[in-house]
């Protein structure tokens, strides 16, 4: 009897001893960077650690674990279909990405089943690691878009410096052969016609080299105030202001930036001036600028210090962009104007990019647009000075 107590006694502290190390093992998964999703063959949640529910935007809930996975993902399909396809595949991919267009995110992703037997046993489970790769993708995007512009630049530049010059004659020719028919009002009509034309090929030209042309960024203590302020009546020379109203909340004591005052002043211009036409002399802009940080970058697993930035948004209450047209409006040439070069945001987009800050957009038919500038208060530019 005495024996038999002994052995209940040891295995009850064997459980017990076992319950801080259960606890342990599940603090690590809690605390991994990356997200942790383990899936029952009946179709339950097993686990789901906090950086998962991040990276899916769902809200925790300790009532989940047991829960069909499939409603606890609901929202999250793409996710749904790929771990029940865990349990029919005989090789699981290594390494593979997906895209969570609802969330726009992509995420990198490995799959492991679980098995009661290590040789030949019988599926139990299945296992997605996975990790954020949005930023990723974002830095290749715009490496790619680099070298695109690097395989084009010296091309393109070529041709802008030998159109420059008869584009240039051209203006002056018709110019005088304007002041020799003063009496001749179809042939001043027509002259007149060729000398727009002539001015407007001569802006893409100029504005082709700027965009081809590396940035080379003049950096100095720059306040944001100024930079908008200016841009706002550099704006209103590029484009019919009308009837818009024009508001600006920019508050005192922002940190000053280093940055380069003029090319920044271009970038807040050309939003400006695309908001005067797009609202077409009715409407309303509003300016604004806060302090803020840049978020902790879930790539490196460990977030770094938060780095100071000044954040502008230019917003206006127009008809917003249309939204299979957002991807494309940095691309190179692509315009929905009748007399646009399509190469503005193309150029705000380089000079945002050489400060090391981001550029966001939201738009829609009802809340109109909103570029959204992200500028480090420091910035890695700084070597260019």
């Amino acid at each position: 009897m005495a024996d038999h107590t002994r052995r209940l006694k040891a295995r009850g502290g064997q459980r017990h001893s076992k319950a801080p190390e259960d606890r342990f093992f599940r603090h690590i998964v809690s605390s991994m960077a990356n997200g942790v999703l383990a899936v029952r063959r009946d179709g339950t949640l097993a686990l789901m650690n906090q950086e998962a529910y991040r990276i899916f935007a769902l809200t925790p809930d300790p009532e989940d674990i047991g829960r069909p996975f499939a409603e606890v993902l609901g929202p999250r399909a793409d996710i749904v279909r790929v771990l029940t396809a865990a349990f029919e595949l005989t090789h699981l991919p290594n390494r593979l990405e997906l895209r969570l267009k609802d969330l726009d995110r992509v995420i990198g992703y490995t799959l492991s089943q679980v098995k009661d037997a290590p040789d030949n046993g019988k599926v139990i489970g299945a296992v997605m690691f996975f990790k954020d790769l949005t930023q990723v993708e974002q830095r290749e995007e715009r490496e790619r878009l680099r070298d695109r512009l690097a395989s084009l630049g010296e091309m393109a530049a070529g041709i802008a410096h030998e159109l420059k010059n008869p584009l240039a004659g051209i203006e002056v020719m018709a110019g005088l052969l304007r002041r020799q028919v003063p009496d001749k009002k179809d042939a001043q009509a027509i002259l007149a016609d060729i000398i727009s034309e002539a001015k407007l090929a001569n802006a893409i030209v100029v504005e082709m080299l700027e965009f081809v042309r590396p940035v080379r960024l003049q950096v100095e203590h720059t306040a944001i105030a100024d930079v908008l302020h200016q841009a706002v009546l550099l704006a209103e020379s590029k484009a019919p202001r009308g009837g818009v109203s024009v508001t600006m909340d920019v508050p005192n004591g922002l940190p000053m930036i280093e940055g380069d005052q003029h090319q920044l002043c271009q970038v807040f211009t050309n939003l400006i001036a695309n908001a005067f036409e797009a609202l077409e002399g009715k409407g309303t802009i509003a300016i604004t600028a806060s302090s803020g940080a840049i978020e902790p970058d879930p790539v490196f697993g460990v977030a770094p210090e938060l780095a100071p930035t000044i954040v502008v948004d230019v917003a206006d209450n127009g008809p917003g962009v249309p939204p299979d047209l957002s991807d494309r409006i940095y691309d190179p040439f692509f315009t929905t104007k009748v007399k646009g070069t399509g190469l503005g945001l193309g150029i705000v987009r380089k000079i945002v990019d050489a400060h090391d800050g981001r550029i966001d957009l939201s738009s829609s038919r009802e809340t109109g647009t909103r570029f959204r500038v992200t500028l480090p208060v420091s910035s890695a530019a700084a070597p260019f000075k």
